[in-house]
């Protein structure tokens, strides 16, 4: 999704657009690979220095919850890339390196077709799923 999208998005459901929130609309959007929380906060204070970590987590939060934002979980220091959605995603895969946190976005859906009828057989209403594969990329395998 674009920045002017999101930001209607937010307008429509009653929420304040800020100067720290459309930055970090716009640090998301524009990254080239995801981000971590911290690269994020890094890039927002350049043009808000007074914007905070909890600030970006809880419109990280946000985000994800309205559903614009996938969390790709990394094993290491840095818990969490997040990851803007293309229009009309509802699930996203990834490949992540345990060595360098690295990840490669896999656009075939994993669950079948029994798995997603088991969610409606449970009287679930899916909204969206991510999935990660762990190992290492290219680059740390031939280190190890």
């Amino acid at each position: 999704m674009t920045q002017p999208e999101i930001i209607k998005k937010f307008k429509e459901k009653g929420y304040k657009i800020t100067p720290q929130r459309r930055a970090i609309i716009d640090v998301l959007v524009k990254s080239g690979k995801p981000p971590t929380a911290k690269e994020v906060l890094r890039k927002v204070r350049v043009i808000s220095p007074e914007v905070s970590l909890d600030t970006v987590y809880r419109n990280l939060k946000l985000l994800s919850e309205m559903g614009y934002l996938i969390q790709i979980n990394l094993r290491s220091s840095e818990r969490s890339r997040f990851e803007i959605l293309k229009n009309g995603e509802q699930c996203h895969h990834h490949l992540v390196c345990i060595g360098c946190g690295d990840s490669v976005c896999l656009r075939q859906c994993v669950l079948s077709e029994q798995d997603l009828k088991a969610i409606k057989e449970k009287g679930y209403e899916m909204v969206g799923h991510a999935y990660e594969i762990y190992g290492y990329c290219p680059k740390c395998h031939k280190k190890k």
